[in-house]
């Protein structure tokens, strides 16, 4: 019943929201209607009806920007809407996005609507004759940057992206300062599919020159740090740009490849650049390697220059004493920045600004640590993997050994291929047996929310007396060796779907057998883990449903629970709990259908490898179905086992 009237509601709540709405636009209580609005479309978002009113109403009150988002949404839902195509055409041509507005009045023009066929030419016209006139300017000697940048502007608004492109590129080469010409013309590379160019141009773009150019231009660029050879075809575009030649320079020194970096600082050492920093670099490149007579004019220049900070670095190197530095470089404001952007919860605001830092002293470790953090936390794992390999290679232990780590976690959980395996020999006095099961897998994460895989299965017992009266049933030793295809969901909230297809080999009775098995499994836990960073209660639970055609195409349901404490340091950690558990099949046989609880203890610490540890479980239980069972209805059970597993 109650379930019944949490479904009525939550489905009378969007409708009663969507009434409210349309109550208080009839009552001009705009802000009212659009919150009711806003809570109907967050209910239902494909309801274009629902969507088309928002708009209307928001242009009641003047945010025409809101509503062109909403007409925009709406047409998109709708595309046979003529109404709100035109809606949203014209209001794109009122925000200035003339070549959006006519492609919008092109298409719906088509269907014969003579609004759109006139707003169509009231924009094409215009944009054709002012190209005309820019293209005979051009062709009569009027080869400045204004001719060109207009033609470009012009064509792109036409759709003319070929002749876009080719008067954006002539503009920059007239003028290379103006950066966000750069912007444009890979924006307009990107649209006819010349990826690689549109990368170079974004690149330089974002290196050096204008502020709010370098800003567009990382919003149209690729979320990962660039590669290798999307740094040389920036510079193939624009073999001057410092900044972009320096950070080329520090990835080939972070990935091993100093001779090929060297190059790279010597020619930013030399006119025309001067680059007091890479002069830098390219000297301890020198005297790291016995070449210090090489290194000492490069010194020099860095000692004699401005820039105390980098001088202090030198001196260092050298063993001279330090002198008091000058006024913080950029780099550390925009450290602070970042800081600040991390606290207030701004991580896409930290991510620019430990660019900016890095592009300023591109040797500062704790940036790139930082950088692997802020990516990690945005579900960015490729980019944060990188920066945390940069930041292992630092001189400072700590940083160092933290971004190890990182590297290590987030490199397990991304990598194209993953190895896994785990094994968990057991004793228990109820069978008067040792029981062994283990697993190895291959799997492929896909990043789909599935992951295929390979598996090779063994459930064993030291016994092997499977066949004799009174011996254990079959669902603890199987006696077998399972080779296996599977499929597995990503966990999502705890929760893992699985299934697999293969063959078991049964090395007792030496037969081949088909084995499907698949299921379900929920495993939660709260409070300080056994391997966490300190004591405390702790709590967890793990539900699976398993299906396994070799028993009778059974369904088994696992159910337990443990509440305790976790105790000791790292060096010697013990967690004590009680535990109760219950499993049931759907087939009802009397084996697969029982209660238990009890106490038990884990035991681990810095003696054994990580994700080891000893369990030890003294259990009383009772059979929940007595019917065909041998044995009496209540039990008793001391089990001792080892967990081990791990991953490549």
């Amino acid at each position: 019943m109650r379930i019944a009237v949490l479904f009525v509601a939550c489905t009378l709540a969007p409708a009663q929201s969507l009434d409210r709405a349309y109550e208080a636009l009839r009552a001009r209580d705009y802000d009212t209607a659009v919150a009711g609005f806003i809570k109907a479309i967050a209910a239902d978002p494909s309801r274009a009806a629902v969507r088309k009113d928002l708009a209307y109403t928001y242009l009641k009150i003047g945010e025409n920007g809101l509503a062109r988002d909403q007409f925009q949404e709406a047409m998109r839902l709708a595309p046979n809407d003529t109404q709100v195509a035109m809606e949203y055409a014209f209001l794109c041509y009122e925000a200035k996005e003339v070549g959006q507005a006519r492609r919008i009045f092109d298409r719906v023009r088509k269907t014969g609507n003579a609004t759109a066929e006139q707003a169509f030419h009231n924009i094409d016209d215009p944009l054709a004759a002012g190209i005309a006139r820019w293209n005979k300017a051009i062709e009569l000697g009027a080869n400045d940057f204004s001719a060109h940048y207009e033609l470009a502007t012009l064509a792109e608004q036409r759709d003319d992206l070929p002749l876009a492109a080719e008067h954006y590129e002539k503009a920059w080469r007239l003028l290379p300062d103006r950066r966000s010409v750069l912007v444009d013309l890979g924006r307009v590379w990107k649209a006819l599919n010349r990826n690689a160019d549109a990368t170079a141009a974004l690149l330089v773009a974002s290196r050096g020159g204008e502020a709010r150019a370098a800003e567009m231009a990382r919003e149209l660029l690729p979320s990962r740090y660039p590669y290798i050879s999307e740094f040389r075809h920036g510079l193939d575009l624009d073999s001057s740009n410092v900044e972009l030649r320096r950070d080329l320079a520090y990835l080939l020194l972070r990935m091993n490849r100093q001779s090929e970096a060297e190059p790279e600082f010597r020619q930013l050492a030399e006119a025309p650049a001067n680059d007091l920093l890479a002069a830098a670099q390219l000297g301890f490149l020198l005297y790291g390697r016995g070449e210090r007579e090489a290194a000492r004019p490069l010194f020099d220049r860095v000692l004699a220059g401005k820039d105390e900070d980098l001088a202090n670095r030198v001196r260092a190197v050298l063993h001279v004493q330090q002198v008091g530095t000058r006024a913080a470089p950029p780099a550390v404001g925009a450290k602070e920045m970042a800081e600040r952007s991390i606290k207030a919860g701004y991580m896409k605001d930290a991510v620019k600004y430990l660019q900016l830092a890095h592009e300023a002293d591109p040797g500062d470790s704790d940036v790139e640590l930082r950088l692997g953090w802020a990516y990690n936390i945005l579900h960015q794992d490729v980019e944060a993997i990188y920066w945390f390999g940069l930041a292992r290679a630092s001189s400072d232990p700590r940083i160092a050994a933290e971004a190890a780590r990182s590297w290590r976690n987030l490199r397990n959980a991304t990598q194209r291929f993953r190895f896994t395996a785990w094994l968990f020999p057991t004793f228990s006095t109820r069978w008067h047996d040792a029981f062994g099961y283990a697993q190895i897998k291959a799997e492929a994460p896909t990043g789909l929310g599935i992951r295929p895989y390979l598996s090779a299965r063994f459930v064993g017992d030291y016994r092997q007396k499977m066949a004799l009266a009174g011996a254990p049933p079959q669902y603890l030793s199987e006696s077998s060796v399972i080779l296996g295809i599977g499929m597995a969901t990503t966990p999502w909230h705890g929760i893992v779907g699985w299934g697999e297809a293969g063959q078991a080999f049964n090395y007792v009775t030496h037969r081949m057998l088909p084995d499907y098995r698949g299921g379900v499994s929920l495993a939660r836990g709260t409070g300080h883990p056994l391997r966490g960073e300190s004591p405390g209660w702790f709590a967890d639970a793990a539900v699976d449903a398993v299906f396994m055609s070799r028993f009778d195409k059974d369904v088994l349901f696992y159910n337990q629970t443990r509440f305790g404490y976790t105790a000791g340091p790292k060096a010697v950690r013990l967690q004590i709990y009680g535990e109760a558990g219950v499993t049931l099949d759907d087939q009802r046989q009397y084996w697969a259908n029982f209660g238990e609880g009890g106490l038990g203890i884990r035991l681990t610490g810095s003696f054994l490898p990580p994700s080891m540890y000893f369990t030890f479980d003294a259990l009383r239980g009772v059979y929940l179905i007595n019917e065909g069972n041998p044995r009496r209805p209540n039990f008793y059970d001391f089990r001792a086992g080892l967990w081990y597993a791990f991953t490549h």
